[in-house]
């Protein structure tokens, strides 16, 4: 089955890779692969630099560099009198500084031949400059191969693009270039030709990206996909959303395995950092989590398991290789052929220790940090904000936890910032503004209180479209959900939230997506039109978030894909992956 069939990003960037190891069937022997920043990180995601080596690419390295490291590892390269006869594989996004650096290499070419691969669409007069300047012809072949994003999870993809919460200024074109090429490239790596393209209604930013995606799939042959060639055949929906719709979400704490470790530590390029931790060895101050095949399948397995879960899995997953140890142990070793038998299993258990110990570091780390930052606590009280309603009792809440040192600086500003966005606009209107003195004596520096106002600006009431808070239309659909709640006991105060985005795909599936609050792209010319009542239920859906989401979100819609298997699949696209510090520092520049 054709990879893209499956709408999984993790499994169409990978197919894109084998092909490339071979230069697409067109170059044998030992090949040099060239990348730049944003390639060296999709190629990351789901191969690594062993896997890559060991499939006939003598060396990886940046193009326009002598060296680069890859995944902690020095990549040198050597003299060229020992690789003028290799073969490169360029793989690059097409900008016009990769152009220009390509067109440097081409005028003094260090390998006998160049095939170039762009990650996205290239321009005709960036390619005849390409062609213009290999006059030595050592170009065999240019191709376009769509792997412009960050495949996370298969339902979950990333541009890694930062400072998107406002991009649709005119010093921020380049932002907003990027976010558009990815998003033509997740189209296009899907073969996906959606049949209706809806937008945030309360966005600019997300109406011009329809818009512009309009104009793209109705003007270019390169969207008019072969049916049986792996195009879909159903119903598509794009829909794209902005992160200013919900400010809530991005800063809560968070208790799943792969939300709660990017929040307390940091989850980037499937990378943790564990370096100054207590009682962390050299060799894992460093590690990987990664959902893609092959890389780690405890954490493709418990990556959304909530935190007491975890505890019990990680548990499991230690006495199982202590009992397999104790099995191949030197004590058991009798006979030659016990020797033959723990030296096959010995690769397996060395790589089955490390797993053990990188996830018992951190599982280590998780556990200090919410016991000296009493996230429990916090974590309660900014649930509560986020999914209830009482002014008076909040303020009251808020006022002490901003005076008790045991709270950190960072969970008071959010905790502010949380109780403004619910009531800026209710009374009494000195609220806000005695909150944030508090905050002040609590130990928030002014510079940070700040973003009180900036998150209002960028998300109040008066910005964002409805939903965050619901309505008195659905005050009986909420006491029924918090009925349900307390009924299944959803592992208790600290899962009551549901983003507003999961609100959005239950209407969306059911075709109950409002036209004034999500109108659609239509027509020639990219009408807008807000009459979409009969309108299809989709079978798919690829929502792009303007500005960035979250793991929790990424959470909820893989739990919405298990429910809804075989039915519909959603698969969540965006600028960036936020924990609530990435979302703070981007607010600072608001």
């Amino acid at each position: 089955m054709d990879p893209t069939d499956a709408l999984d990003g993790i499994a169409s960037i990978r197919s894109y890779i084998d092909r490339l190891v071979t230069a697409d069937g067109r170059a044998t022997g030992m090949k040099v692969l060239l990348l730049d920043a944003t390639t060296t990180q999709i190629v990351s995601c789901v191969s690594s630099q062993s896997e890559i080596l060991g499939r006939q690419i003598y060396l990886v390295s940046r193009l326009g560099d002598q060296g680069t490291k890859n995944g902690g590892h020095s990549l040198e390269f050597k003299e060229e009198a020992h690789t003028g006869h290799m073969k490169a594989v360029v793989f690059i996004r097409p900008t016009q500084s990769n152009i220009g650096l390509l067109i440097q290499e081409l005028s003094q070419p260090r390998f006998s031949e160049y095939h170039i691969f762009f990650s996205g669409i290239v321009s005709p007069s960036l390619l005849n400059l390409l062609a213009e300047s290999d006059e030595k012809e050592r170009v065999k072949q240019v191709q376009e191969f769509y792997a412009d994003f960050l495949p996370i999870n298969e339902d979950l993809w990333s541009l890694n693009c930062r400072n998107t919460l406002q991009m649709d200024t005119k010093q921020q074109n380049m932002l907003y270039d990027r976010n558009l090429m990815g998003l033509q490239s997740m189209l296009l790596a899907m073969k996906r030709r959606p049949y209706a393209i809806r937008y945030q209604g309360s966005s600019r930013v997300a109406k011009k990206l329809a818009g512009d995606i309009h104009e793209s799939i109705s003007n270019d042959d390169i969207f008019h996909f072969r049916r049986g060639a792996g195009a879909n055949t159903g119903n598509f929906l794009l829909l794209i959303v902005d992160r200013m719709d919900d400010p809530v979400t991005p800063l809560l704490s968070q208790w799943t395995y792969q939300a709660m470790v990017h929040e307390l530590l940091g989850l980037n390029n499937s990378r943790v950092i564990l370096r100054g931790a207590p009682n962390v060895s050299k060799d894992l101050e460093e590690v990987v989590l990664s959902s893609a095949p092959g890389h780690d399948t405890f954490f493709a397995s418990h990556r959304n398991s909530n935190f007491g879960e975890l505890g019990e899995a990680i548990q499991k997953l230690l006495q199982d290789y202590q009992a397999r140890s104790k099995e191949h142990s030197a004590g058991n070793l009798r006979s030659i052929e016990d020797m033959q038998n723990f030296m096959d299993k010995y690769p397996e258990l060395r790589s089955q220790s490390h797993t053990v110990s990188k996830h018992v570091a951190i599982m280590g780390e998780l556990a200090r940090l919410v016991e000296v930052c009493s996230l429990m606590d916090v974590s309660a009280f900014e649930q509560d904000l986020a999914c209830s309603e009482d002014q008076a009792g909040h303020l009251r809440q808020l006022m002490t936890k901003l005076d008790q040192a045991s709270i950190k600086i960072p969970d008071k500003l959010r905790l502010g910032m949380l109780y403004a966005l619910r009531y800026e606009n209710s009374s009494p209107k000195n609220a806000i503004s005695a909150v944030k003195e508090a905050m002040k004596r609590g130990g928030v520096p002014p510079s940070n209180v700040a973003l009180v106002d900036a998150v209002l600006r960028y998300a109040g009431s008066s910005v964002r479209g409805p939903g965050l808070y619901g309505s008195n239309k659905d005050t009986a659909s909420k006491l029924m959900k918090s009925f349900m709640t307390s009924v299944q006991g959803v592992s208790n105060v600290y899962s009551q939230h549901s983003p507003v985005l999961m609100d959005t795909i239950e209407a969306a599936v059911k075709g109950k997506l409002r036209g004034d609050t999500h109108p659609m792209i239509s027509g020639s010319g990219g009408r807008t039109t807000t009459f979409v009542e009969n309108l299809a239920s989709p079978q798919e859906v690829l929502i792009f978030m303007v500005g960035g989401m979250t793991y929790e979100e990424a959470t909820k819609v893989s739990e919405f894909n298990q429910t809804n298997a075989g039915r519909i699949r959603v698969v969540l696209g965006g600028s960036t992956v936020h924990n609530s510090t990435s979302f703070l520092e981007e607010l600072k520049t608001i």
